[in-house]
């Protein structure tokens, strides 16, 4: 069902796809908690239903586990917990986004997935200064879409700024 969810979504992308901005790039949205994140579309490879992971000893409280995905052994990461918000108390509705990070892929754990949307590159606000420098740079910016602001990830920082960086790199080598 979730994959036919993002083949209808991207069936509905390519009916618009003449109307779309030559500058504008394609995102996959979810939810995450209250919030609303997003990813390149280019480095989604898969959204499927909520399954239960295999849990790995020592490992740090957002890595919730690892999947077999087609023979692949794939680390499960609570997105919400991640970025700070707490343990996602799982249930059938969350669905486990895939995406390549480098040469490597993990999967997220998300709410759902809410749309596929077509963003130019100057809609995109940079990331605001705060104290938080480690956190911030786990976004590349931030735009508005439908009067809610959509936070859009930084796959490539966002698991190599946590402080247990070898526990992570020890469970996408899995």
């Amino acid at each position: 069902m979730v994959q036919a969810q993002l083949a209808n979504l991207m069936a509905q992308t390519e009916d618009v796809g003449t109307s779309i901005h030559q500058n504008a790039d394609q995102y996959v949205s979810f939810f995450v908690g209250e919030a609303i994140c997003a990813v390149d579309i280019m480095s989604v490879r898969e959204i499927k239903g909520w399954s239960d992971v295999t849990r790995l000893p020592h490992q740090p409280e957002y890595v919730r586990g690892v999947l077999n995905l087609r023979g692949a052994v794939l680390p499960i990461i609570d997105l919400n917990c991640l970025l700070g918000q707490g343990l996602t108390t799982t249930t059938q509705r969350h669905v486990i986004v895939i995406v390549a990070v480098e040469d490597r892929q993990v999967g997220f754990i998300v709410d759902a997935v809410s749309d596929i949307l077509s963003i130019a590159q100057e809609d995109i606000k940079p990331v605001p200064e705060t104290q938080a420098r480690k956190h911030t740079e786990m976004f590349l910016g931030f735009f508005t879409e439908a009067e809610q602001m959509v936070a859009l990830l930084n796959l490539k920082n966002l698991l190599a700024e946590q402080p247990d960086e070898d526990l992570v790199e020890a469970a996408l080598e899995a």
